[in-house]
């Protein structure tokens, strides 16, 4: 006789019966089962079997989405707050070596006036930087590509006795970012607005960075020369947005300039340092300084580089230094004329040398007791970010590294995915593009960044993009040409850019299908600068071993430092000895004299190169 089989038994989740916390729990993003069932008293074991009854299969060391861990605790009936990895021992980190920083910081008696700190915002082309150039009599406006800013500099000037600190912001759109940091440390903001243009898009947008500032805010009015300019139309447009002027029986200054004429700018300078006095700026320059890095990068020679507004203190050169996992020790001050100086007062801004790696822009910049201080703070948040970075999810296969790919697999009714390898000449720029390429997503395209870095794309950059099937995309760099061969040889697209709308623009047609014809560079020469020498009434002339390819008189030419762009024309002399010729080939020795540059170092690198049409299939 047979014997009876026992039913099957159907799992269900039957928790534990431990109490859940009656306090709200605090649980880092990417926490897993491990980390997630003691804090609310029950086992990785719950968790993994909780999930698995709802279709999810994890480990007990796999990190967890938000989704995932607001079900467990919704389901026990825990209430739970969700941090960014690293908040806790932040925290914990401040109040361990700051704290009594930031209690002298608050000693009314140590409270000195300090200057006002003045962002200018704006909407792109209505001439926030030619404003600067009036104030500060210097040409910022010539150096720029396409004419618009794109990084934050900051300047100091005097206006009637009174010391004021600018910080110009980007007017793209695309640096939104960027204009909210200014904001973020700014005592007053100047918002200029064309006269002929009226209120535009990044005008609303900057006045809503201001107001979540709760900063004064000055309007200018420019460009009132111009004969289409309605200053009225303007104050109106501004009033709808809650800007009423002074002369309308509101509470906001409005001046009227012309930075092209030079109009209005004594006037707009003298209501900025009334209202300076009327604010009382104050702080310590006796505490520890801090400060908040605007910008920074990795400068040839200098190492990494950052644009620092100090906010309290006094910054002195010697200083122990942390700025996010960058620390180090103040090397070098360098002010905004490019000046050495020994020490930068509150409200003064400053280029940083002495960092270990580039800070980012935003980081909080703090002098600390010592150097093994800043070494301990600035090692233990790089550990935390590297090991945030272990539990990202890895890029799947499957994607064409090619942007003429990605419309071809729209067609076909595929999910694309373009992958990047981002490189760009400063932290703040590489912060602006990842955001704008990221806002070009739709449901047919999906962008992964493979790896985003500050600096020109090298051989690493090409054998990363040719493992992950991926785009190389440069915003102010360029590759070398072992980068280029590597590419070449593994059939990897770089795309090099100087201009961010232009950028924009080529990646979007991309993802729509519209990429029309364009021109492809194809690089013809490459020498080396080993030695310069100054001629008398005809300036530098660099003489340079030509490493690849054949260097042509009048050609165009790039000039890299480090693969970063300072320069671009055109050849006006080449010589071989005492021979003017038309053209060296690899292998030789020549005299290369530029248009107009003569900031020529031993190690740079002249690039030359043809623009050629290649239609689109």
């Amino acid at each position: 006789m047979q014997e009876e089989l026992e039913p099957i038994q159907v799992a269900t989740y039957t928790p534990s019966n431990a109490p859940v916390p009656d306090s709200e729990v605090i649980i880092e993003r990417g926490s897993t089962p491990q980390e997630l069932g003691p804090k609310l008293n029950r086992s990785a074991g719950d968790v993994i079997r909780f999930l698995f009854l709802q279709g999810e299969v994890v480990t007990a060391a796999q990190s967890l989405s938000d989704d995932m861990i607001e079900l467990f605790a919704a389901e026990l009936g825990a209430r739970i707050k969700l941090v960014d990895p690293g908040e806790e021992q932040e925290a914990a980190l401040q109040a361990r070596y700051f704290s009594e920083d930031d209690e002298e910081d608050a000693d009314e008696g140590l409270l000195r006036p300090r200057p006002p700190v003045v962002t200018v915002m704006g909407h792109v082309d209505h001439g926030k930087t030619l404003l600067l150039d009036r104030i500060r009599s210097s040409n910022v406006v010539a150096s720029e590509a396409g004419g618009i800013t794109q990084h934050i500099g900051a300047y100091q000037v005097e206006a009637d006795g009174h010391l004021i600190t600018f910080i110009d912001t980007p007017g793209h759109e695309a640096f939104t970012a960027m204009r909210a940091r200014g904001a973020e440390v700014t005592d007053i903001v100047v918002l200029v607005v064309a006269a002929d243009d009226g209120v535009m898009p990044q005008t609303i947008e900057a006045i809503n960075h201001a107001k979540a500032a709760e900063v004064p805010i000055v309007v200018a009015v420019n460009k009132i020369d111009r004969e289409d300019a309605d200053p009225n139309r303007v104050l109106q447009q501004l009033s709808e947005h809650g800007l009423v002027p002074e002369a309308w029986g509101g509470d906001t200054i409005a001046v009227e300039v012309s930075a092209l004429q030079n109009l209005g700018v004594d006037d707009l300078l003298e209501h900025l340092a009334a209202l300076a006095e009327v604010l009382e700026l104050r702080a310590s320059p006796e505490s520890r300084a801090r400060g908040t890095v605007l910008e920074a990068n990795l400068d040839i020679g200098r190492g990494p580089v950052a644009t620092v507004i100090v906010q309290n203190g006094t910054l002195r050169v010697g200083d122990p230094i942390v700025a996010g996992p960058a620390w180090g020790r103040v090397k070098a001050l360098i002010d905004d004329r490019g000046d050495q100086v020994k020490e930068a007062q509150p409200s003064t801004p400053v280029q940083v040398l002495g960092l270990s790696e580039p800070a980012a822009a935003g980081d909080e910049l703090r002098v600390t007791s010592d150097l093994s201080v800043a070494r301990t703070i600035g090692e233990s948040r790089e550990q935390r970010i590297r090991f945030a970075g272990y539990g990202q999810v890895p890029v799947a296969p499957g994607a064409g590294a090619k942007l003429e790919d990605i419309f071809e697999q729209i067609q076909r009714g595929e999910n694309a995915t373009l992958r990047i390898v981002l490189k760009a000449d400063t932290q703040g720029s590489l912060e602006a593009v990842t955001e704008s390429l990221r806002k070009l997503e739709r449901d047919e395209v999906k962008i992964a960044f493979v790896h985003r870095a500050v600096g020109g794309i090298t051989e690493y950059d090409a054998t990363l993009a040719a493992a992950s099937n991926a785009t190389i995309i440069g915003f102010n760099v360029r590759p070398d040409r072992r980068a280029r061969e590597l590419a070449a040889v593994h059939d990897v697209e770089i795309r090099t850019y100087e201009i961010i709308y232009k950028l924009l623009e080529d990646i979007e047609a991309a993802m729509v299908g519209m990429l029309a014809p364009t021109f492809e560079e194809v690089v013809t020469g490459e020498a080396e600068v080993r030695e310069v020498f100054r001629v008398p009434r005809v300036g530098a002339v660099a003489g340079c071993y030509v490493r690849n390819g054949t260097i042509t008189r009048g050609s165009k030419v790039r000039f890299l430092r480090d693969g970063v762009v300072i320069w671009k024309g055109a050849i006006s002399s080449l010589r071989r000895f005492k021979d003017d010729v038309r053209e060296v080939h690899e292998g030789f020795e020549c005299g290369v004299g530029l248009t107009d540059f003569q900031d020529l170092h031993a190690g740079d690198i002249i690039e030359t190169f043809d623009e050629r049409e290649v239609p689109r299939s």
